[in-house]
């Protein structure tokens, strides 16, 4: 839970989504553009930057440390950059809630630090697993102490590290940048080698920021020793936040939205994918570059869905989209079958068994196993849900709504603010009839 009070929201069954408008900038990028604005010689402009909590953790994080950031204001921070050795010893804890990325890639880049740093979380994040990353992390000879292998993280600088070669047990975007982070400050030529793509934001922010990252078909390189140059960053809107209004439009008849400026990249546009083979009418328009990162404005219209099984190699493109998906199979043509999504357990929630429970308190026969669910698409009903903390979990069940037959209260919802600060005025603006109360 976040600092501030819990909240609910009540959603009114039926209605359609329609307009035009631009989601929240993609909180993997804005993490990323002040973590390696901080590290890089020279001032690094941002727009469209993500004014969410976990985003603003990271932010907070860098300014604890000593470097001067400017805004945010609408979306523009300015990062006063003071290069691969120029960060301070923090006062204090450096607090990051709720935000799992702010605590993994900022242990790889402390593990290469002179000084000592103890990382802490809220509730959630303090039962999430580290080992994943520190221990890589103690192969290449940093220092870290944990609660058992969970934050809070203590840090201990001075180490000198060495390279390693590291196959990833799991494909994990986290610990892959996590260890090219670390490896900017190793000794030698550390690689990464993954089981199946995750987004590499990390490894095109890092080219675009002028330090050589060698991609090897699944094998990633980065010497140790460069250094980072400024540059503008635009944050492209977040395809995560964008999937709720894919979803929401592809299962409520009457639908037609267009969300702009969405980044494409192709390790994320698994939900697009996922979608279409599912029936979804969605198509894309206005396809550019911005700093590397492929955008484009995203069209979804209301067309029937069918159940169907996921492809495996569609999993890690789609990882974090998985509950907005789970809605539209609640609302297709018969049954879907994910497998091979046991990272699904170990998120801000277990959101296999989470969103198992709060489709079968709305009438959806949905069967949780070790690594995914089966769902028999069916009629949604109204009722409570639990939204466990979990942003994903309250925003996916609000969209279920709008092919329910009554209303649905979603429990624990404060935590929307970590990466959708504007969730319910947006929604609201483009058809979904919510309100949310502080309790």
């Amino acid at each position: 839970m976040s600092g501030q009070q819990d909240r609910k929201f009540i959603v009114q069954a039926g209605g359609q989504l329609t307009g035009s408008f631009r989601v929240p900038g993609d909180k993997s990028i804005s993490h990323r553009s002040i973590m390696l604005g901080s590290l890089a010689e020279g001032v690094t402009e941002i727009s469209g930057f993500l004014e969410g909590e976990d985003a603003l953790a990271t932010l907070a994080a860098f300014r604890a440390m000593g470097v001067k950031i400017d805004g945010p204001t609408d979306g523009k921070v300015t990062v006063h950059g003071v290069g691969m050795h120029g960060l301070k010893a923090p006062e204090n804890d450096v607090y990051v809630g709720n935000s799992g990325t702010s605590i993994r890639l900022l242990s790889g880049l402390l593990a290469g630090q002179s000084f000592d740093v103890t990382m802490s979380g809220d509730k959630s994040l303090s039962g999430r697993p580290m080992r994943r990353v520190t221990d890589p992390l103690a192969l290449m000879g940093a220092n870290i102490d944990s609660a058992d292998g969970k934050p809070p993280l203590t840090i201990h600088g001075g180490h000198k590290l060495k390279a390693i070669e590291y196959d990833l047990p799991m494909a994990s975007a986290q610990v892959k940048s996590c260890l090219l982070l670390a490896g900017m400050y190793a000794e030698g030529t550390t690689s990464v080698t993954e089981p199946a793509p995750t987004r590499d934001h990390t490894e095109r922010m890092l080219q675009g920021m002028g330090y050589p990252v060698v991609v090897h078909g699944n094998r990633i390189s980065i010497q140790g020793g460069g250094k980072l140059t400024a540059t503008s960053i635009d944050v492209p809107g977040d395809i995560s936040s964008a999937t709720f209004f894919m979803v929401g439009a592809a299962i409520a008849p009457g639908s037609d939205i267009t969300l702009q400026h969405v980044g494409i990249n192709p390790t994320r546009t698994g939900v697009i994918n996922i979608l279409k083979q599912m029936g979804a009418d969605i198509s894309l328009s206005n396809e550019a570059v911005t700093g590397g990162e492929p955008v484009a404005d995203i069209r979804v219209r209301y067309a029937p869905l069918s159940g169907i099984e996921i492809p495996q190699d569609q999993v890690p493109l789609a990882i974090d989209e998985f509950p907005a998906i789970f809605i539209a199979a609640a609302c297709a043509e018969g049954r879907t079958v994910l497998t091979g999504a046991e990272e699904l357990r170990v998120k801000e929630s277990d959101r296999i068994q989470v969103m198992a429970d709060g489709l079968q308190a709305l009438g959806i026969d949905a069967q949780p196993t070790s690594d995914g669910m089966i769902i028999e698409g069916g009629i949604i009903g109204s009722g409570e849900v639990d939204g466990h903390g979990d942003h994903r979990i309250a925003m996916s069940f609000a969209m279920a709504a709008l092919q329910a037959g009554g209303a649905i209260q979603i429990n624990d919802c404060a935590n929307v603010a970590t990466s959708f600060p504007n969730f319910v005025e947006l929604a609201t603006h483009c058809g979904l009839q919510i309100d949310a109360f502080d309790v």
